[in-house]
């Protein structure tokens, strides 16, 4: 016997004819919710109850993002949400034989070489790179150490976090591009190398060889699996790249990629001791504000997975210059024009169309 249209689409029809059709869209708009249903069974399946709460106890939130140097924090503008993800050079946790191996050098305090932008919202998923030497306007602050105020001044992006660390740091980016940071997450030495090992090691394919002593990077071309050590050396070394910060953002954002599959692979994700490994690994070098759980480093992590994966946009943020010297070294200009509009597409969670700032 043939079936009628609606015992394909699962009705039966009535007594005054076919059933009314279902209305597609209402099926739509359930999706999002199923997903998280879905992702949340997931999550609690993988991570009891009492791993999860440990795994959240573990989080250090000793970040005090405090008011923006833009507006009250509680009071933020713009749609979607914004992480901050930060890869400092951290030593915390590393022994004198691991600086040495890992090519840490002996410097004091923290300094960071990796900042990434990330959006999400109803328009999709978009991660941009922000260089270190980025020149830009570090918003008024008093010194911390002297207590001496100073007034707005072009510096590198980096030295706004060596000035005042993560808050310093969110308030200039802030200032910058007119976003509010959400949530703010930084990983150091010790974090980024255990939690590489602890996956397992992941997998990146090169297209040449690439040697950096200052790194430590030494890889010849074809696809390999890097420990922590080589992950490290990889994502910092910037000396091979023809356009040196930006080659190297464009390998962070690469190695990130690889991690985030890696680290969701069934090997991984189905296996309590890789999970129990890895958030161990993961969580005790791991800094973030005070606002931010696990759950929210749950929805980072699939959305970094997301984007990565070809559901998003990928960017290094548009430059009109690069090595352009100042009395702080070689740094690297922003094309205001686009960056703008690319930040103001992040504002009001609008499709990004900005051309030129791409990762190939």
């Amino acid at each position: 016997m043939s079936r009628t249209r609606g015992d394909r689409d699962g009705e039966q029809p009535t007594a005054d004819g076919p059933a009314p059709r279902r209305r597609a869209h209402r099926n739509r708009r359930r999706r999002p919710v199923r997903r998280l249903i879905v992702g949340l069974l997931v999550l609690l399946l993988v991570v009891p109850a009492g791993a999860f709460a440990w795994a959240d106890g573990k989080l250090r939130n000793t970040v005090d993002l405090g008011t923006s140097g833009q507006h009250d924090r509680d009071d933020r503008t713009g749609k979607g949400t914004n992480y901050l993800l930060v890869g400092s050079d951290s030593r915390e946790g590393l022994t004198d034989q691991e600086k040495q191996q890992l090519h840490t050098g002996s410097a004091d305090g923290r300094r960071t070489d990796s900042m990434i932008l990330l959006h999400t919202g109803a328009a999709g998923t978009t991660m941009v790179s922000l260089p270190r030497d980025s020149w830009l306007t570090v918003p008024a602050y008093t010194s911390p150490m002297t207590g001496k105020r100073h007034a707005p001044t072009p510096h590198k992006l980096n030295a706004s976090f060596a000035i005042g660390g993560p808050k310093m740091l969110v308030n200039t980016i802030e200032h910058n591009t007119g976003l509010t940071i959400d949530h703010y997450v930084e990983v150091g030495f010790a974090g980024f190398v255990n939690l590489v090992d602890a996956v397992g090691g992941v997998p990146i394919c090169l297209d040449r060889d690439l040697k950096d002593e200052k790194s430590g990077a030494d890889f010849t071309k074809g696809c390999h699996t890097l420990n922590g050590t080589a992950a490290l050396a990889f994502v910092r070394q910037r000396h091979q790249e023809a356009q040196g910060d930006l080659g190297r953002t464009r390998n962070q954002q690469k190695f990130l990629s690889a991690l985030a599959h890696r680290a969701a692979e069934p090997g991984t994700v189905l296996n309590p001791l890789a999970v129990y490994s890895a958030l161990d690994a993961g969580l005790d070098t791991l800094l973030v504000d005070r606002n931010t759980g696990l759950l929210d480093l749950t929805a980072m992590f699939q959305a970094v997975r997301g984007v990565t994966g070809g559901h998003g946009t990928q960017l290094n943020v548009p430059v009109s210059g690069i090595g352009i010297p100042t009395v702080e070294g070689s740094t690297v200009r922003w094309d205001q024009a686009r960056a703008r509009r690319l930040f103001g597409e992040l504002h009001d969670d609008r499709p990004v169309d900005v051309k030129g700032g791409t990762l190939k």
